[in-house]
């Protein structure tokens, strides 16, 4: 079946936004008098906010709410944010989308306000730009529902669509929709294996990746 989308994870992916996250998580355990448990920036990647909240409480002894820790977390990304800039590489993959005139659509584990808040920053907001939250949704990543709506808004079979992400949870959501998957992780994260089924990008060049998958 041939190719008619691709469907984007947001942070690590299109924007080098994982290390704000993670600084912005380590401010509120610092205030609330505790400290990260060790390999926390690698199991983070691809959590929803609830999800890392919970693996807080768990394993760092962390005992604010998830409304409190949600607000304190976010209060400290907004003031990074303006700062965030698309991952290298990632301009290229658009523009090649853009002449083999392949649409996209971007579908992220955050809030909708941490969303748009980093895709403004990065300048990615565009005409009919569709954009799946983890408000959009029942079930965040790992569950298959945010790339599912994503394809239904953009009117394309699950089969059509090509996912790329940095992260497992990601990968393992795009591939119970049905979709296939590309697995681009940060240069500085070669240490994560992906699930069968996922093709694996250079970290520095997707584009090659995009090719091989929507010339089969």
């Amino acid at each position: 079946m041939s190719i008619h989308a691709v469907l984007f994870d947001m942070d690590g992916t299109l924007i080098d936004s994982e290390v704000m996250h993670f600084d912005a998580t380590h401010a509120v355990l610092l205030a609330a008098g505790t400290t990260a448990p060790a390999g926390l920036a690698a199991r983070m990647t691809g959590m929803s906010g609830f999800d890392c909240h919970a693996l807080l409480v768990r394993e760092a002894g962390l005992a604010l709410s998830y409304e409190d820790y949600v607000e304190a977390k976010y209060a400290a990304f907004l003031k990074t944010a303006p700062g965030l800039a698309l991952r290298h590489g990632v301009g290229e993959a658009l523009r090649w989308l853009e002449r083999q005139a392949l649409p996209f659509a971007i579908v992220s584990n955050s809030d909708r306000m941490l969303m748009d808040t980093s895709l403004n920053a990065a300048g990615l907001p565009r005409p009919g730009l569709i954009t799946v939250s983890r408000n959009d949704v029942r079930e965040g990543k790992p569950a298959p529902e945010p790339y599912q709506r994503a394809a239904y808004l953009m009117n394309v079979e699950p089969g059509e669509c090509v996912v790329v992400e940095d992260s497992i949870p990601g990968a393992l959501a795009g591939l119970a929709a049905g979709m296939r998957v590309i697995g681009w992780p940060e240069p500085h994260r070669q240490d994560i294996r992906f699930p069968k089924g996922v093709i694996l990008s250079d970290p520095h060049d997707l584009v090659s990746a995009l090719k091989r998958l929507t010339a089969s």
